[in-house]
């Protein structure tokens, strides 16, 4: 198969698809890379690199797209982007459909094979395309969060660990799944006082014997979320519906009383966030504030760590590029519901329920696609 890197043009994103060992390993299967001259720029990768690793380099990112079967990617096709995808050729990269209408049906007008990193399922029920990128964006959020404290940010002027003689900063990260667990973690480790919020008691009693009761664990309702956020100095949205958009656990209202000077970092803004006054931001502009309150809402967290991040990633995806590759798209995505799980559009309609709910559209079912 003929696999496609180009370099990735969001803002201030500087990951990569697949690495050079990456490369060299689907090149030693007997498959083809063509990759973006500049691609690997971001992560300190030459492209003199790429060639030993048994790449073919491309001058521009139309050459990658027009000659690949499958085009693998970090971040969301841009518009530019759209544009050069084909029927039928496959794109393997993040997608977060359900907070983006426009790109959704964007992407379904184009024929694409569209399968998301983040909706691919294991036996075990776990996100692990998704996993490696939600370890670094929690504990990256706590470095964020003890940055946008600081009064030349606009936070309240708080040392998130304290000092002796003054008390550490009140943390609550809002859901106990990987993001969640990570930014704990993290803010323990700073010494800051940590609460935890989550719906499912089993996973509760799981994070309180991790952290051997040193994180306040709390069921979420209404009103344990509510007395939460008007104690906290920093709040970690890590809450997650695979495939679906964020629920909106901080309300204006709630957010008006809390704290002057208070941080919110939203990691579930690919998802369209889970504070109502959310919206995306870039690393070149990360904050914004709203009734005092600072918002952190960059959509591209890990892109900020792209060495670390795009090895991390690529642990996670080559397996599944591999199989896409030995096998089709076709018999891949119908030999098991994991890799299948990631559809999410495909020949001109969509195909992942929790994307279609969110943007109201109708939901095929893809078997029969794929059968035809």
């Amino acid at each position: 198969m003929r696999i496609g890197v180009p370099r990735e043009i969001k803002a201030s994103e500087y990951r990569v698809g697949l690495t050079p060992a990456s490369v060299r390993e689907v090149v030693m299967h007997g498959h083809e890379v063509m990759v973006e001259r500049g691609a690997g720029q971001g992560i300190g990768v030459t492209d003199e690199t790429w060639a030993k690793a048994g790449a073919r380099l491309c001058a521009t990112a139309e050459d990658v797209f027009a000659e690949a079967e499958m085009v693998v990617k970090v971040k969301e096709p841009q518009p530019h982007e759209v544009a050069m995808l084909r029927p039928g050729q496959v794109l393997f990269t993040y997608l977060h459909l359900a907070a983006d209408d426009t790109l959704t049906r964007a992407l379904a007008a184009s024929g694409v094979v569209g399968i998301a990193y983040e909706t691919v399922t294991s036996a075990e029920g776990t996100l692990p395309l998704l996993a490696p990128m939600s370890e670094v964006a929690g504990r990256l959020s706590i470095q964020a969060g003890a940055r946008c404290l600081e009064k030349p940010m606009g936070g309240a002027g708080i040392l998130l660990g304290g000092v002796p003689g003054v008390a550490p900063a009140e943390v609550v990260v809002l859901g106990g799944g990987v993001v969640g667990s990570h930014a704990a973690a993290m803010a323990l480790g700073l010494h800051a006082r940590v609460t935890l919020l989550d719906k499912s008691l089993p996973r509760l009693r799981q994070l309180d014997a991790q952290f051997g009761g040193r994180v306040t664990t709390v069921f979420a309702t209404h009103d344990s979320t509510e007395r939460a956020l008007l104690k906290a100095d920093l709040v970690i949205g890590a809450v997650l519906l695979p495939g679906a958009a964020a629920p909106k656990l901080i309300r204006r209202e709630i957010l008006s009383r809390m704290k002057p000077g208070s941080v919110i970092v939203d990691v579930a803004i690919d998802q369209g966030g889970c504070a109502e006054t959310s919206r995306p931001t870039t690393h070149l502009d990360p904050v914004f504030v709203v009734d005092g309150v600072v918002h952190y809402c960059v959509a591209n967290m890990p892109g900020a760590v792209a060495r670390t991040s795009a090895q991390a990633l690529n642990n996670a995806t080559l397996p599944f590029v591999l199989r896409i590759a030995e096998l089709g798209y076709r018999k891949a995505l119908l030999d098991g519901p994991h890799l299948a799980a990631g559809l999410n559009v495909c020949q001109g309609h969509i195909t992942h329920p929790g994307v279609a709910e969110a943007i109201g559209a109708p939901c095929v079912e893809a078997r029969p696609l794929l059968q035809t």
